[in-house]
């Protein structure tokens, strides 16, 4: 299903551009076209899926949010509960650094930071969730967060006069795959290859599809901690088998390479 906006609620999240790079259709030999996520409001794809199941919740009468994450899904958390005039803890890891702290707070987060990595820190939001009656919100194993980032791919088939020859994700714990899987089907492109990036250290997908089941990463040792889960989503594997998954690793050298020529 297509996310719905609550209660007539219009959704959190914007229609963004999809523009052709010159620079990358040439060194490709095709054309090669960018959907500028980094527009939303919250400066993720996150907010598609985290502000639907943000939404949903509010209306289930959640009184206050606590999300893990090692940056962009809190983020995308935060910037809902104060659309939704909700609190919110945010539990990060020690990782992360100070520069999501300082833009969590400025959102109106309160922010912990726990333990050296995300899977750390999602224990930590788990048990403030038990332990004082909150709504914890996972930034990416939840069919409400895939079932909104599914409007990517229906914005995609909006903005693109044809299906395009793949789609590139990254793969951090599966939420953006997942969802980008669900909106496939929902305009009949399941047989649009995807290709699955990931960064050496931070590669659980890559090696889950190896060994055909969930694989638990001994640490995260690549430099993009933001996208550092130990453990893929159990439905990341399951996309695999419902379309043609291409896993792709970099070393982070290429990853940082990549985004310098981007800047």
């Amino acid at each position: 299903m297509a996310a719905q906006p609550v209660r007539g609620q219009k959704p959190f999240h914007v229609v963004t551009p999809v523009l052709e790079s010159l620079s990358l259709s040439k060194a490709a030999g095709t054309k090669v076209f960018m959907k500028l996520e980094n527009v939303q409001p919250s400066g993720s794809f996150k907010i598609r899926g985290i502000g639907h199941l943000c939404q949903d919740a509010a209306k289930k009468g959640c009184r206050h949010f606590v999300c893990s994450s090692g940056g962009n899904a809190g983020l995308a958390a935060a910037f809902a509960a104060r659309e939704l005039g909700l609190p919110i803890t945010v539990v990060v890891p020690s990782s992360s650094g100070p520069t999501p702290v300082r833009k969590l707070e400025e959102l109106g987060a309160t922010v912990e930071v726990y333990g050296k990595v995300w899977d750390d820190a999602n224990r930590r939001a788990q048990e403030l969730a038990e332990t004082n009656g909150w709504v914890n919100i996972p930034p990416f194993d939840h069919p409400l967060v895939w079932e909104g980032h599914a409007s990517l791919v229906l914005e995609l088939k909006d903005s693109l006069e044809a299906k395009p020859g793949a789609i590139v994700v990254a793969v951090g714990g599966g939420g953006l795959l997942a969802g980008v899987v669900a909106g496939l089907h929902q305009v009949g492109w399941q047989d649009v290859p995807i290709i699955a990036a990931e960064t050496q250290g931070a590669h659980s997908f890559h090696e889950a599809l190896k060994a055909g089941r969930l694989v638990t990463l001994p640490d995260i040792t690549s430099v993009a901690t933001c996208l550092g889960a130990k453990t893929v989503a159990a439905r990341a594997l399951e996309c695999a088998r419902e379309c043609q998954v291409i896993s792709q690793v970099v070393e982070d050298t290429e990853a940082v390479r990549a985004m310098e020529q981007f800047l």
